[in-house]
This record gives structure tokens, C-alpha cells and sequence, in this order.
């Protein structure tokens, strides 16, 4: 007869399990700009999961599981922000050319794999008459582990660090990478040296 294995205690905050909690990491930064984070929902049980981290170490975000979002206008139209949505394309604006606007951003940030943001974007037409805003070319992910379709393909949380870092270079917001580096050190650690050496 098989016998079930018991799932693993987790923690409520960070969903990771107990015995590797990273809420002793996670920072607790205030911003100017918002952050809208419209996560998908078959990343929620992603290893990673970064979007989360940015939601628990920034002040002034929020994070939405949803493919479609019902009144979605009620999230968008926020006053005083001026909303627009972090993702490549034609149309895209670098970001530094809104460093110094005088109204704050509404950051919204479609987390999932390149096919599953778009779907978000999709399937959330409003989003599309948003203007579109980039990071500035030439950044790279730490992630060592997953070989990215794009070699500047940023996760999450990465991407959320390098856009504020440009729209508030004032404020340090390095310490939101300290759970994800720490991710993925842990996986390196579970791995084994001589296979991670091996493999990438």
C-alpha cells in the first residue's frame, strides 16, 4: 500500500517551507512609485516565485493572481500615479525618460513566462492603451540556474530593482534581491557544486 509523504510545513508569509523561511531577508522599503504586480496563476506555486518577494519588500506594491482581472480599472486608476506597464516592445519607452516626471509611476508588472504575461495582457485589454515602458539595455539576470530565452531576460524581482533603481536612484533598493540571491544559492547548495559546475 503507499503511504502519502506529508506535505512540508510552510510559512504563511513567504510560502516557502519552514526549515527554509526567507522572511529574515525580505526588506521593507518605501517608494515612490507603485508597483502592480499581475502575477499568473501557475507561477504561484513556482520555486521562485519572485514576484511575491517584491509584493512582501516593498511598501507601495500589491500583487494580483489572476489571468483576468474583474474591475481592473479599480487597481489602474489611481490618483496622482500615472499607470504604465513594464514590458517590452515597438512602442516601448526607456524608463529613464521618466525619472524626473513629476507625478509618480504606477508600475504594473506582468509576472510569468514570456507567453503568460502577454496572455495577461491579453485577456486585459486595458492594459494594452497604457504607454509601455523598458529597462535600459545591457542589464543581466543572476539567475544562474535556468538558461533564459533573451540573455537580458530579468526575473521579477530583478526587473522591479533595476525600474525603481532608475526612477528613484536617490534610494537603495538592492536589499529586495537578498531573498532571491539566497533562492538561489539554496538551490545551488541542494544541487551540489559538482553538478551545478557541470550542468551550467
Amino acid at each position: 500500500m503507499l503511504i502519502k509523504a506529508k506535505a512540508r510545513a510552510r510559512c504563511e508569509r513567504c510560502t516557502r517551507p519552514l526549515a527554509h523561511c526567507l522572511c529574515g531577508l525580505i526588506a521593507n522599503l518605501p517608494s515612490r512609485t507603485r508597483v502592480l504586480l499581475i502575477q499568473h496563476p501557475d507561477e504561484v506555486k513556482h520555486a521562485l516565485n519572485t514576484a511575491r518577494l517584491v509584493a512582501l519588500g516593498l511598501q507601495n506594491a500589491q500583487l494580483l493572481v489572476a489571468e483576468t482581472i474583474e474591475n481592473i480599472e479599480r487597481y489602474i486608476q489611481q490618483p496622482g500615479y500615472r499607470a504604465c506597464v513594464l514590458f517590452p516592445g515597438e512602442q516601448a519607452q526607456e524608463l529613464s525618460a521618466y525619472q524626473d516626471n513629476q507625478q509618480p509611476l504606477l508600475l504594473i508588472v506582468p509576472d510569468g513566462t514570456w507567453r503568460k504575461a502577454r496572455k495577461i495582457l491579453h485577456c486585459n485589454p486595458l492594459l494594452a492603451t497604457l504607454p509601455r515602458v523598458t529597462l535600459t539595455s545591457g542589464l543581466s539576470s543572476r539567475y544562474r540556474l535556468r538558461k533564459a530565452p533573451d540573455a537580458q531576460a530579468l526575473a521579477t524581482v530583478e526587473a522591479v530593482t533595476y525600474a525603481l533603481a532608475e526612477l528613484e536612484p536617490e534610494l537603495d533598493f538592492s536589499p529586495l534581491l537578498r531573498p532571491f540571491e539566497a533562492l538561489i544559492e539554496g538551490q545551488i547548495a541542494a544541487m551540489g557544486t559538482e553538478v551545478y559546475q557541470r550542468n551550467h
